[in-house]
């Protein structure tokens, strides 16, 4: 692929979409991880990817695989080229810095990666475009979020209350999070190395010294963990025209 026109500063970036569906999903209790269990007639990887294959401004989807999964027996839409698959690690962080180095071999390290959860199939089409819009020019990137509208409490090693956050600035973390190529592979490299838990991109920037910016998301975006998220998510799909049928196990 061309690289961007670096000559000219109002060229449209490169946007690369990193999908890491390597996990297992325990908490679904089902005979298979939550990514290929299917609503309607596709499963819920092959939701996800459509969002990001059909979208004209995102350059290339990677999708990171379990090393025993048979990518041939996937139900994967159909992607023009655009779709490359990668071997995933041991967590969800090694199976990110598979696909980030994967990806260095193709892109510029100044290109957006958009990193998204296999089992976030509803994020609706114009909370991407406004992260997109949003992040185009900022020097850090960041996340989709949704502000708490609970009261959180903070709890001691006792399970007591230690304090109450205040609401006002508390954040529930969604996908994607979109980072720099070479920002991201960075900080992710050195947090797993340094031991540092990361839970999801924006852990690894905020270790490595940058704030990344929050970006108010939909509460449709809802990350598919329990058998009681199905039914949710099947509805938003409906809503959002996605949907040829119900869930099937």
């Amino acid at each position: 692929m061309a690289d961007p026109d670096t000559n000219n500063p109002s060229a449209e970036p490169a946007y690369w979409t990193l999908i890491p569906a390597a996990g297992v999903g325990r908490r679904m209790g089902s005979d298979r991880p939550k990514q290929f269990l299917t609503l309607g007639s596709r499963t819920i990887l092959s939701h996800t990817l459509s969002i990001f294959l059909e979208h004209p401004r995102i350059r290339g989807v990677v999708l990171v695989l379990g090393p025993d999964v048979d990518p041939d027996a996937l139900d994967l839409p159909t992607a023009g080229g655009r779709l490359f698959r990668v071997a995933g690690g041991a967590e969800r962080a090694d199976s990110v810095q598979n696909g980030l180095d994967f990806l260095q071999e193709r892109a510029a390290p100044d290109d957006w990666v958009l990193v998204h959860d296999a089992a976030r199939p509803c994020l609706p089409r114009a909370d991407l475009d406004h992260l997109l819009n949003a992040l185009r020019d900022d020097p850090v990137g960041g996340l989709l979020a949704t502000p708490s509208t609970d009261t959180v409490k903070w709890s001691d090693q006792d399970g007591r209350v230690e304090r109450t956050l205040e609401r006002a600035r508390v954040w529930r973390a969604l996908t994607p999070q979109m980072f720099r190529l070479g920002m991201l592979r960075e900080a992710n490299r050195a947090a797993r190395e340094a031991g540092h838990p990361v839970t999801d991109e924006a852990s690894a920037i905020e270790w490595h010294g940058a704030r990344p910016r929050l970006i108010e998301g939909s509460m449709m975006n809802i990350k598919i963990t329990r058998a009681e998220d199905l039914e949710l998510a099947q509805l938003y799909l409906m809503q959002q025209g996605r949907l040829d049928g119900g869930f099937r196990p």
